[in-house]
């Protein structure tokens, strides 16, 4: 079986995604995979963080002999286990990461008290009857 890792589209009209997978090259091109090995969204603004690759995954695969297609290829030299780009794609993540919002807890000005309430504390079961005498 010829092995080839290889681009699967996915997404809606005018938002593509891309899952990097291990294929039969056999298959057609939106078809069954052997294993998905990573995600592309060239959609991102971010160009370094538009790849995740799992690199000991396409490691073992180009090990058996799988031949990467040609836009694969590049993305597997700039973002593999060894890439070009791994710092300023570990930056670029970090950028895209959502900042948590500070917490900000609301104190009223004055207190407010319900009329209705008791400002008596309530006795517990045990207090009162403790508190009757028994006949």
């Amino acid at each position: 079986m010829a092995v080839r890792i290889r681009m699967k589209k996915l997404g809606r009209k005018k938002r593509p995604f891309f899952r990097i997978c291990a294929v039969d090259s056999r298959r057609p091109r939106d078809g069954r995979v052997l294993e998905e090995l990573g995600t592309y969204d060239p959609m991102l603004p971010e160009t370094d963080a538009r790849a995740i690759l799992k690199g000991e995954r396409i490691d073992y695969w180009l090990n058996v002999g799988a031949q990467p297609s040609v836009n694969v290829k590049v993305l597997i030299k700039k973002y593999g286990t060894e890439g070009t780009h791994l710092e300023e794609q570990k930056a670029a993540l970090e950028r895209l990461k959502p900042k948590p919002r500070p917490v900000v807890a609301i104190q009223p000005d004055t207190p407010v008290e319900d009329e209705d309430q008791e400002t008596e504390p309530e006795q517990s079961v045990a207090e009162t009857a403790a508190a009757e005498p028994e006949e």
